[in-house]
């Protein structure tokens, strides 16, 4: 914690780091980089509704790792994340500010969304940090939300649209398509004995895509291999299956060894899944998928968009 500062500093969870937030830190970069100081944030783990009211806290679009990640990739240099505890769900504004914000992260300016609420109980908001601010001796602005598709962008509407399945516009308000990454598992051997062979991933992901069958692009992140590819959420209800399974078939051929792990990001629904009368009737369907994601990623290729 030695010499974090002087820091411009934003304050959040930043679950999914959707577009919303990329603005709040683009912001942070620039007046860091203005005035000299580093830009910071400061997000908690875990979440403070799984201390404070657990019955309603929301599953969650990244790991903190993830969001670190994410950060970065916008410029900022120094993350802080905070063990949320209920010791520190019971810090006035007051204190969370001084002890915190001021005497911890040297905050020379403090850049927030315009529905920032912290202390016990929510007791602060934008108008007692303001207050707060010119009292400790550091700036503070309020960034407000954006809107896209006549929707504010929020994790919860993020989380929201990809539960229902619409990853397109999901994506849209991330400005980034929604990824699942996890180790690759053996399956039951159904695919490559009665339909296509497929990569069988293990989330961590606390939320996932509504059942049905997406256009992907998959990658190996430990060699930077990419398919374009088509994957599954569901029960394999065909089969009997139960328990929820993520079924990836990629469009080229596999050369080389099976990855160990991948990361399949959600381009747009194809269909939803559905029980067929036989495994022959399945794989026709799975091959007429194969041929509308190739249409898609042709269209995306031709009019210059990423593949």
């Amino acid at each position: 914690m030695d010499h974090f500062g002087p820091s411009a500093l934003t304050i959040g969870n930043f679950d999914g780091v959707h577009a919303g937030h990329r603005a709040i830190l683009r912001r942070v970069v620039a007046l860091a980089r203005e005035r000299g100081w580093k830009a910071s944030v400061l997000t908690f783990d875990p979440h403070p509704a799984r201390v404070v009211a657990p019955e309603r806290a929301p599953r969650l679009l990244t790991t903190p790792e993830e969001r670190v990640g994410l950060m970065r990739e916008e410029g900022i240099e120094q993350v802080l994340i905070l063990p949320f505890t209920s010791e520190l769900a019971g810090f006035t504004p007051e204190r969370f500010v001084r002890e915190i914000v001021v005497e911890r992260l040297e905050a020379r300016a403090v850049l927030v969304g315009d529905n920032f609420r912290f202390g016990h109980e929510h007791a602060g908001d934008t108008r007692v940090l303001a207050q707060l601010g010119r009292r400790e001796g550091f700036l503070v602005e309020a960034v407000p939300a954006i809107r896209m598709r006549g929707r504010v962008v929020s994790s919860s509407e993020v989380r929201r649209l990809i539960e229902e399945g619409d990853v397109a516009l999901a994506a849209r308000l991330l400005a980034r398509p929604y990824a699942l990454a996890g180790e690759v598992v053996a399956g039951q051997g159904i695919g490559s004995k009665q339909t296509v062979p497929t990569l069988n991933l293990a989330p961590a992901a606390e939320v996932l895509p509504a059942r049905g069958v997406y256009i992907t692009r998959t990658t190996d992140p430990a060699t930077g291999r990419r398919w374009t590819s088509v994957t599954n959420v569901g029960t394999r209800p065909t089969f009997g299956g139960e328990s929820v399974t993520v079924e990836t078939f990629l469009l080229d051929p596999l050369a080389g060894t099976s990855p160990r792990a991948i990361r399949v990001e959600f381009l747009k629904r194809l269909r939803e899944e559905r029980r067929f009368e036989d495994a022959a009737a399945l794989k026709r369907q799975i091959l007429r998928d194969v041929g509308r994601a190739r249409s898609y990623f042709r269209l995306v290729s031709r009019i210059g968009g990423p593949v």
